[in-house]
């Protein structure tokens, strides 16, 4: 039997809802990084004053800062798993197929990074996804062991580092800022370009990146073995796992990312606080979607989610172009000049019409666009698009 994708009365519309929250969480904290430069060099604090501004900035900090691109790992590691469950059954090629899956996903990735926005993230699951099939067929208490593992080493590491030099932190590099909002706003799209080359290597350069893998792997891992578990896949037969997971989630949520707070919010406990307490958060949030799943009133409330969900890769590559139409030199040039409570009503506006795009996309057609194309060269075969085809497909079944 032929491999493809997952057929759509077959899907988990919760884990669909997840994702789309998840590009929502997402969006709410990439626009602060796409429209200004403190988010990579510091003097946010002294470029934006006022009592609204620093609530703002604590409340994406504690609910948003690092809860949703792990959740999002997490989702991606879920999703690679089943995968590899359903070319099983199909008894199709699990490597060869989710190798070149992975490096569509870089090339979709190179795009974005480079000729959009420096803070991508697709290009790192790429890449990082191609050493997740060394994971394939490692036993569930394997999984668990090596993602506790890297996440123990670097967290551990590396705050025990910012610890010892806690001192010296809280740097403001202020020829940076300049440079790069005048680049930015540059009505060129070779100095926008090249300032995005030079902010990409600054966020990733070196062993960044061997940190980026260390705590991103563990969180497909994880992803992976909750898909073996099937918690998620079963919600009533689960649901004292669900109900306890979201209960501790909780309470870890509270102490690593708000407790913080009653200390001084102190930066070298940032990345503990990341990559500790945003795993957790996302759990949390991960097992809220799916508890709400159980009940008609819930499924009203995450149902916004699911079509924003399901073409999620297409909705996060758009956030980013409107971003770069709307703040850099080659559109609106709003660069530098939109404040955190602005970037806030900027991302609701933007999402909520992607709620409605998304909603009126599926009513015509099976996957998002981009989706499609990522299919098509996935499977190496061109997938029914429009709704039409799939009737003509199962009038012959």
């Amino acid at each position: 039997m032929q491999a493809g994708p997952i057929k759509e009365n077959k899907r988990l519309v919760w884990i669909d809802a997840a994702r789309g929250f998840a590009i929502f969480g997402i969006f709410m904290v990439n626009v602060g990084a796409f429209s200004a430069p403190y988010f990579i060099h510091g003097g946010e604090a002294e470029a934006w004053t006022g009592a609204l501004n620093h609530f703002v900035q604590g409340i994406i900090d504690v609910f948003f800062q690092a809860s949703f691109y792990t959740l999002f790992s997490l989702l991606f590691g879920f999703g690679f798993q089943m995968m590899i469950d359903r070319l099983r059954e199909k008894g199709s090629a699990v490597y060869s197929v989710l190798f070149r899956r992975m490096l569509i996903l870089i090339g979709f990735g190179m795009i974005h990074a480079f000729l959009i926005w420096y803070g991508d993230i697709l290009l790192s699951y790429g890449i990082i996804g191609l050493v997740l099939l060394l994971f394939i067929n490692v036993k569930n208490k394997t999984l668990l062991v090596w993602a506790v593992f890297l996440m123990g080493v670097c967290v551990t590491y590396y705050t025990m580092f910012l610890y010892a030099y806690r001192d010296y932190l809280g740097f403001v590099d202020h020829g940076a800022i300049e440079q790069a909002i005048i680049s930015y706003q540059s009505n060129s799209l070779g100095d926008i370009w090249s300032q995005n080359y030079v902010d990409w290597v600054y966020a990733n350069g070196g062993i960044s990146y061997i940190f980026l893998t260390g705590t991103l792997l563990p969180l497909f891992l994880v992803g992976m073995f909750i898909a073996r578990k099937r918690w998620l896949h079963d919600l009533d037969r689960y649901d004292r796992v669900l109900k306890w997971g979201w209960m501790i989630s909780l309470v870890l949520f509270l102490v690593l990312k708000l407790g913080p707070y009653a200390y001084g919010n102190p930066i070298w406990f940032s990345f503990a606080q990341d990559n500790i307490g945003g795993p957790v958060s996302a759990l949390f949030y991960i097992f809220s979607i799916a508890l709400l799943a159980r009940s008609g009133t819930g499924m009203k409330v995450i149902k916004p989610f699911v079509t924003v969900g399901r073409m999620s890769l297409t909705n996060y590559l758009t956030q980013s172009i409107v971003m770069f139409i709307l703040f850099y030199g080659v559109g609106f040039s709003l660069y530098g000049t939109v404040s955190p409570l602005e970037g806030v009503l900027v991302v609701v506006i933007i999402y909520l019409g992607q709620i409605v795009a998304s909603r009126w996309w599926f009513s015509h057609y099976r996957f998002g666009p981009l989706e499609w194309v990522w299919r098509c060269l996935t499977y190496m075969k061109q997938q029914p698009f429009r709704k039409k085809e799939i009737d003509k497909e199962n009038l012959h079944e």
